[in-house]
């Protein structure tokens, strides 16, 4: 209850999960009908960067800051226009202002038919998130604890849905937590696209959750790893996770174009790596 996003956002974290985020939404709106995004851990939807919190940490000037500014070759601009036409949308200024929350993201990318449930425990976080989309009837803002989500909420009634879980990991057994709420989620809605976010620190039991997810029998789980520093002596974030259960056929492919442009371009040190792998199956192109 005590975890701030405004601190870390459009850090090389919210980079790697929003620039995902965005190439899911555009996989689902490759068919006509209407979709929902489940949020669990929503924030607060819109980041002001010039506030005390954002400015105290900077920590958006090593991730989105750095990515504005980059030059893209020509194969990485189409995989990063969703998100990156979404800041420059929330900037019509320029410069760099206001970032969007995945909540936000989200909804500025959507089609009329296309939904939003979003998640928030935190009291103050969720009265600013549901007064950021106060009267929008394609937004739905609840005040609860995202995991409960899992249950309750899926599956939705579109019967199509991406489902994000990106909690603050501020207490122990999160990689438990998210192993098992994913089982769950999976048995009631095994079609939904998931995408769950985790933190690479010294110390973090990676290899142990990938392990329990490879034994939950989910068929297809692709992981995408952006570490953008050494963790070897430090102990704060070094990088970041993204599970994705049920991916698009063409996410491997371009997340083995994106994560090498992502390393190069937001790396802090010499030991900043990037990689993409199947935990369990692997997706074939349809038919």
């Amino acid at each position: 209850m005590n975890y701030r996003h405004i601190y870390h956002a459009g850090n090389f974290a919210d980079v790697l999960k929003h620039a995902v985020l965005a190439r899911l939404i555009a996989y689902m709106q490759q068919k006509d009908k209407a979709f929902r995004v489940l949020d669990t851990h929503a924030g607060i939807g819109l980041y002001d960067l010039s506030s005390e919190e954002a400015q105290k940490t900077g920590e958006w000037r090593d991730g989105i800051g750095r990515l504005l500014t980059a030059e893209l070759p020509a194969e990485i601009v189409p995989l990063l226009a969703p998100y990156l036409d979404t800041v420059r949308k929330l900037n019509p200024e320029g410069g760099l202002k206001f970032y969007p929350g995945s909540p936000q993201l989200a909804r500025q990318l959507f089609r009329p038919q296309d939904r939003l449930s979003a998640m928030e425990l935190h009291p103050d976080d969720h009265e600013t998130l549901r007064r950021l989309f106060d009267g929008d009837f394609q937004s739905r803002i609840t005040h609860l604890d995202g995991w409960l989500a899992l249950g309750g909420h899926l599956p939705p009634k579109e019967k199509r849905g991406i489902v994000l879980v990106d909690p603050p990991f501020e207490i122990d057994g999160e990689f438990e937590r998210m192993s098992d709420g994913l089982a769950k989620a999976w048995r009631r809605f095994p079609g939904g696209v998931y995408c769950l976010w985790y933190p690479l620190k010294k110390g973090a039991p990676v290899a142990a959750f990938h392990k329990e997810l490879k034994a939950l029998g989910i068929p297809k789980i692709l992981c995408a790893e952006l570490s953008v520093r050494s963790d070897r002596d430090q102990t704060g974030l070094s990088g970041s996770g993204l599970i994705v259960v049920n991916p698009p056929f063409t996410l491997k492919q371009e997340l083995d174009v994106l994560l090498p442009f992502l390393k190069t371009t937001l790396a802090q040190d010499r030991f900043a790596s990037a990689r993409s792998f199947w935990i369990a199956g692997e997706a074939k192109p349809e038919t």
